[in-house]
Formats: C-alpha cells, structure tokens, sequence
C-alpha cells in the first residue's frame, strides 16, 4: 500500500470512527449507560459489533470517547473567537457555554456530573473542563489564562454557580416539553440570552470583589453597557 492509499485508508476510518462516535451520543442521550449492551450498540448503529471493538477496544472506551467528544465541542463552542475585544469575548463564552447546554442537554449532564456513578475518568475530563473554562474567562477579562490562585478560586466558584444553574435550567426546559407542562410554565422559563445576561452580570459582580482582594487583578476598565448583549445577544430591557 503506498502513502496515498495510507492515508486515504486513515482518513476512512477516522470517518467511520467519528460516526460510531455520534451514533453513541444519540444512543447514550436517550438510555443509561448500563441499559445499553454492545449489541444494542452494533445494532443501532448498523455495524458488526466487533468494528465497536476495533475502534474503542470496549463499552467503556466506548463511552469515555463520547464524553471526550462532548468535552471537545463544548470547550471549542465556550472558547469564543479570541480576536474579538475582552467583554465581547467573555459574552461569546458565555453564550457559546449554553448553546451547548441547551442543544446537548444529555452529554452536558454526563460532563458536569461526572458521568456513570461519579466515574473517576469522567471526573478527570470534567476538571480539566473546568480548568480551561475559568482559563478562558481569565484571558477575557485579564489578559492571561493564569491568574493568583485566590481570584482562581473566586473565578471557579463563579463557574460552580453556572453549573448549577444551567442544570436547572436545561432540566426546566426538558420539563416543559412534556406533555403535561402547561403554557404559564413555559413562559416563566427565560431563553439563553437572558440568563447569558444574569451570568455575565454576575461575573461582573465575581470580578470586581476578586480586584478588592486581588490587587494585581483589578476589574477590567470597561464602559458601563459593557457587558450589556449587543448584537446577535439582543437586549433584555423592560418588564419580564
């Protein structure tokens, strides 16, 4: 086989692999993990259960794969475009944080909860998660990805709060879409631009106690309305 063939054979297979990937975050988005046996898997997926095998050497590689690819989309969609001005920024992270929340709600779970009976592997990918989102506000709002390990500390129970509140939320929605969920409910549910807002503000509020007990990081000098939605982030003003 000479390297033309190689790599076409190469690129084939990391096709093949990408869509066992996507079926596995269909599958896993509707059943528990322990609910799903490999032949359900090879089933659903239309492939001899041994390509599984091949690929992701067992289930739980399997579904390690699928978290990793989960983590992978959610940090590009949260990492913004870094040429764009520091609050511009920090609104598209934030914004691009619940997109994937909303669209995934499923695969947003497995990453904030740590998976199947608080995996350890799981809970790894979801540190490093972690680590890399408060890096990215921190190079938003500073500058630089690292920060004293206090204002760290400050950025991380920021994103904690986030956490917690979009698993609320995404749980509200998916409450809503039932059959039994009435109008009046549905309309108290606020859309991803007015809680990006709520998130963003309170951000605000993190930063500036970090810069009173933090010197060396002091609140970005931004204009009032800088951390207002413009744009494609419409504002959220007047009676709710």
């Amino acid at each position: 086989m000479n390297n033309s063939q190689q790599r076409g054979a190469s690129e084939r297979s990391q096709v093949r692999r990408a869509e066992l990937i996507a079926t596995g975050r269909k599958l896993f988005a509707d059943t528990s993990y322990d609910a799903l046996s490999m032949d359900d898997i090879a089933k659903q997926a239309g492939v001899a259960k041994g390509l599984i095998y091949y690929y992701f050497k067992s289930k739980r590689g399997y579904y390690l794969a699928i978290v990793e690819d989960s983590v992978a989309e959610l940090v590009a969609r949260a990492a913004g475009e870094p040429d764009l001005p520091n609050a511009e920024r920090v609104r598209r992270t934030i914004d691009g944080y619940l997109y994937y929340a909303e669209h995934h709600q499923a695969a947003y779970r497995t990453i904030v909860t740590g998976g199947v009976g608080s995996d350890a592997e799981v809970l790894a990918i979801r540190d490093a998660v972690r680590e890399e989102l408060v890096a990215t506000i921190a190079e938003g709002a500073y500058g630089r990805r690292a920060v004293p390990p206090l204002a760290r500390l400050a950025l991380v129970g920021w994103l904690s709060g986030v956490e917690g509140t979009t698993l609320e939320w995404i749980g509200a929605l998916a409450a809503d879409t039932d059959a039994d969920a009435d109008a009046e409910s549905a309309a108290r549910q606020p859309d991803r631009d007015r809680l990006g807002v709520l998130l963003v503000r309170q951000l605000r509020a993190t930063l500036t106690v970090i810069g009173e007990f933090v010197p060396e990081c002091p609140p970005p000098p931004l204009p009032e309305d800088a951390f207002e939605p413009t744009g494609d982030l419409a504002p959220v003003t007047g009676s709710p």
